[in-house]
């Protein structure tokens, strides 16, 4: 993105009246945000709904001061900006109709992982929350997934330090600019998070963490991740804002069941109940239900091995599909007798020994 139209993109933006999604519009009309400050009055109203006011507010001159000194803060402190029809843009996030024009971006982001998962949840995480968590991430690793989240309180905070400390990239989105850091006794993690990761925001430098911005947040939150998991949850809070925001863009949500009198699992038992998110509970979920493929790497290869010790379940399976050939997990469950929620998570353990394979089609094969 040139200058030019980073300055008339961030004048655009400061137009009263014009939001995110009249801001794609009118770009999407006239080419460039440049072009949209250059265009015959007579012509804009011809887009639906450009009104007069809008056509005045353009020319106010207090926008174009307003992004002079949102560039000079940019500059300054080595920040990148993703346009939303740029290539690094999240990919997932640019197909939401209500996705932010512009994000800022510090630290040392790639997205090129298509395996990108939120995590979200009560900032009173309990112990029971943080092991599933850990636990969690420590199955998914060596698929390396990208692990999103707020940068708030409890389970935000606690997801982004055991993905640091497994190697994984880990992204903050924050409800505030990148000038600040919030809540302040974070500021400790914001080193050690840009070096595999960093943080993105829809708001300006002028930005202070206001309500209202960290119920935006969410929705980036949502929309650029391939699912959202809700590890605990009051009856309300904001993850299930994010859940719901996530099911408004037809991505995955997954919710960890608790007991019926524990007050933060009321909010994940409810998404449940109501079909709003599947039962999450173990890794093996998220590859079944993502239908992510385990492939091999040189790091981390995932060799058959001439001795391999397996559990009872495991030689059972194992046995049904040298005998069968090529199977269906369905299928496999029916036929060894196992309930689907068993199946997922033992086949998952068969593949990291190197015994089967997955297939397209949600098959599996003995090697």
């Amino acid at each position: 993105m040139s200058q030019t139209e980073l300055f008339y993109a961030l004048s655009l933006l400061q137009v009263q009246g014009v939001g995110d999604i009249m801001a794609k519009k009118l770009i999407n009309q006239c080419g460039t945000a440049e072009n949209i400050f250059k265009e015959k009055a007579a012509n804009l109203l011809k887009i639906d709904g450009v009104g007069s006011s809008i056509i005045y507010n353009l020319k106010e001159k207090t926008i174009f001061d307003k992004a002079t000194a949102e560039i000079k803060f940019i500059e300054q402190e080595n920040i990148e900006v993703l346009f939303y029809k740029d290539e690094l843009y999240p990919n997932k996030l640019k197909h939401c109709f209500d996705s932010p024009l512009l994000l800022f971006q510090s630290g040392n982001v790639n997205l090129q992982n298509k395996k990108i998962i939120s995590i979200v949840g009560t900032r009173q995480i309990t112990s029971y929350g943080s092991a599933f968590c850990k636990n969690l991430l420590e199955d998914l690793a060596p698929l390396n997934p990208i692990i999103v989240s707020g940068f708030a309180y409890g389970v935000d905070i606690f997801a982004h330090q055991v993905a640091m400390d497994l190697g994984l990239q880990t992204i903050g989105i924050l409800a505030h600019g990148l000038n600040q850091t919030y809540p302040k006794n974070h500021k400790k993690y914001v080193s050690k998070m840009e070096q595999n990761g960093g943080f993105l925001t829809e708001f300006w430098s002028t930005s202070n963490p206001e309500k209202e911005n960290f119920v935006k947040r969410n929705r980036i939150v949502a929309g650029m991740s391939e699912a959202t998991i809700v590890i605990e949850s009051a009856e309300k809070g904001g993850s299930l804002i994010t859940a719901n925001l996530a099911n408004d863009y037809n991505r995955d949500v997954f919710a960890v069941p608790g007991r019926t009198t524990d007050k933060w699992s009321q909010g994940c038992n409810h998404l449940i109940k109501t079909q709003r998110a599947n039962l999450l509970s173990s890794a093996a979920d998220i590859v079944y239900f993502l239908n992510w493929d385990i492939k091999n790497k040189e790091s981390n290869s995932i060799q058959k091995q001439l001795f391999v010790s397996l559990e009872p379940d495991e030689q059972k399976i194992y046995d049904y599909l040298v005998l069968h050939g090529k199977q269906t997990l369905d299928l496999i469950a029916l036929e060894c007798e196992f309930p689907i929620f068993k199946i997922a998570s033992t086949l998952l353990n068969m593949e990291l020994k190197g015994v089967i394979r997955p297939l397209p089609g949600k098959s599996f094969e003995a090697i």
